[in-house]
C-alpha cells in the first residue's frame, strides 16, 4: 500500500483553548483504505474528525493531504483541496430537492456539473428515483446516501464520515456500509467515526481506538476483533472475537 493521502500528526484540538479534547492523536489513511475510529462515548472521536474537517479549532499538531499542510484550513478550502466531509447531523438541505442538493455540493466545479450529477446517480441509483423530492422527505438511510453523494460530487481524495449509521435500521446500515466499501474499493480513502463497532470493523481495513482523546490501540480490523481484551474493554460487549462468544 502507498504512503498516506491523509495524515494527522500529534493533533491537539477542542472547543476551548486550554481544554483540549483530542490530545496528540496521530492517524494516517492510505489511498483506497478505510480506517474506522472507535471508542467509548466521550473519547473524542467526533471532535477528532471535525478537527480534520476544519470545523473544530486545532491547537497544535499537523494535518496533511497528499503531503500538503492543510491544518486549520477553512472547510470550503478543504473541499477544494480534495477533502470531503459528511457530518452526523444537518448534512443535507431538507427543503431542497435531491438533485438540487447535489448541484449545491458541486458549486466549486467550474465545468462538468451535469456530468458530475449523472455520475452521482450512477453511484447511488436509489437517489435517481427521488431526484425531484425534497431531501426532507427521504428516509434516514436515503439522507445519508445523499449526504455522501453530495460530498463525493467533487471527486475528493479523502472522505470523512461522522457516525453515518446513527439512527438507522440494521438493514439500512448494511446497505450504507456496502456502499461505503464500494467507495473505498473505487480508490477513495475513507476515515469513519462509528459507534456500530461490529459493522464498522467488518468493512474496515484498519481500526483506531480512542480513549480520553488519545490513541489507545490501533491495528488491522481483524486483529482488533480477535483481541478479546480490547473488544471487552473498549469496543462493546456485542463484539464477538474470532472463534469465541460475545461476553
Amino acid at each position: 500500500m502507498s504512503g498516506p493521502v491523509l495524515a494527522a500528526d500529534t493533533l491537539v484540538a477542542g472547543y476551548q483553548p486550554g481544554l483540549p479534547i483530542v490530545q496528540g492523536v496521530s492517524v494516517a489513511v492510505a489511498p483506497g483504505e478505510l480506517v474506522v475510529v472507535l471508542g467509548p462515548n466521550g473519547a473524542g472521536k467526533s471532535t477528532f474528525v471535525k478537527a480534520l474537517a476544519g470545523v473544530v479549532p486545532t491547537f497544535s499538531g499537523r494535518v496533511t493531504l497528499d503531503g500538503r499542510d492543510i491544518t486549520a484550513l477553512p472547510s470550503h478550502r478543504l473541499s477544494a483541496a480534495g477533502l470531503g466531509y459528511v457530518p452526523q447531523t444537518a448534512n443535507v438541505f431538507t427543503t431542497l430537492g435531491v438533485e438540487e442538493n447535489l448541484r449545491v455540493g458541486g458549486h466549486l466545479l467550474r465545468h462538468g456539473l451535469r456530468d458530475a450529477v449523472a455520475r452521482a446517480f450512477e453511484r447511488f441509483p436509489d437517489l435517481r428515483v427521488h431526484r425531484r423530492q425534497p431531501a426532507g422527505a427521504l428516509s434516514g438511510g436515503q439522507r445519508q446516501m445523499l449526504a455522501m453523494a453530495r460530498a463525493l460530487i467533487t471527486e475528493p481524495r479523502v472522505l470523512l464520515l461522522d457516525e453515518p449509521s446513527a439512527g438507522l435500521s440494521p438493514r439500512m446500515v448494511s446497505e450504507l456500509f456496502a456502499q461505503v466499501r464500494r467507495i473505498v474499493d473505487g480508490g477513495v480513502a475513507v476515515l469513519m467515526v462509528e459507534q456500530n463497532v461490529r459493522a464498522g470493523l467488518r468493512i474496515a481495513d484498519r481500526g483506531v481506538v480512542l480513549v480520553n482523546g488519545r490513541v489507545a490501540h490501533e491495528g488491522t480490523a481483524d486483529a482488533l476483533q480477535a483481541d478479546a481484551a480490547i473488544a471487552q474493554a473498549y469496543l462493546g460487549r456485542h463484539v464477538v472475537p474470532a472463534g469465541g462468544e460475545a461476553r
